[in-house]
């Protein structure tokens, strides 16, 4: 196995990360929005970001004073791709409809303490 993948399947052997991953699908978030959702610590969803982030799940680019976290969806990598579409058909309906729902009323201005 390449090391690659070896850091896609590490990345996604965590539960939250997936949750992550399924949050990630409906809109980009930042660290804030997601600790929101998943009611973690900052220090931990920052961790969980930057082992999506070094596996190729997801990227993060800068919009003034937040760093936003996307899908990886450009990635050349077929692997890659593949495994976000079977994350997206794994995780938890009722837990992926809730955080969906927790996602809506997130208020990125409030919770950021801007």
């Amino acid at each position: 196995m390449t090391r690659e993948v070896v850091k896609a399947f590490k990345a996604l052997s965590d539960p939250n990360r997936l949750r992550i991953l399924s949050l990630l699908k409906s809109r980009d978030l930042c660290v804030c929005e997601v600790r929101e959702v998943l009611d973690l610590s900052t220090s931990t969803v920052s961790k969980h970001l930057s082992i999506l982030r070094d596996a190729g799940l997801i990227s993060d680019h800068k919009d003034g004073k937040w760093v936003n976290y996307r899908l990886n969806r450009r990635t050349g990598n077929r692997f890659t791709r593949a495994l976000l579409s079977l994350v997206h058909a794994s995780v938890d309906k009722e837990t992926a409809r809730s955080d969906r729902e927790r996602v809506k009323r997130v208020d990125r201005a409030r919770i950021c303490g801007i």
